[in-house]
């Protein structure tokens, strides 16, 4: 298994952080089937092959990704979709 952490800080509203959050996370369901809820200030999805959270603090956002075996060789491919997908939905400076 591998895992991914990526943490950003941000000057965003913690209304506009949570909105840039569940603006990625619906994105991420729809193109990959990933389901999630919102656990108060934390995001939580799955698939089969990936579990995480998002937590959605004051200043930064911090994503935690594990990935199952046939996953893990695409690591790099995945984290680069990630800070796509942060840099898409919010001005986010990173930490």
């Amino acid at each position: 298994m591998a895992t991914i952490r990526i943490e950003r800080k941000h000057k965003l509203t913690h209304a506009k952080a949570r909105a840039a959050a569940d603006s990625l996370a619906k994105d991420l369901r729809k193109r990959f089937e990933l389901q999630y809820a919102w656990d108060g200030d934390d995001v939580l999805f799955e698939r089969p092959g990936v579990t995480g959270h998002m937590h959605v603090g004051k200043g930064s956002i911090a994503l935690d990704v594990t990935l199952g075996f046939l996953l893990s060789a695409l690591k790099t491919s995945i984290e680069r979709e990630i800070h796509a997908q942060l840099d898409r939905v919010a001005p986010l400076d990173k930490a």
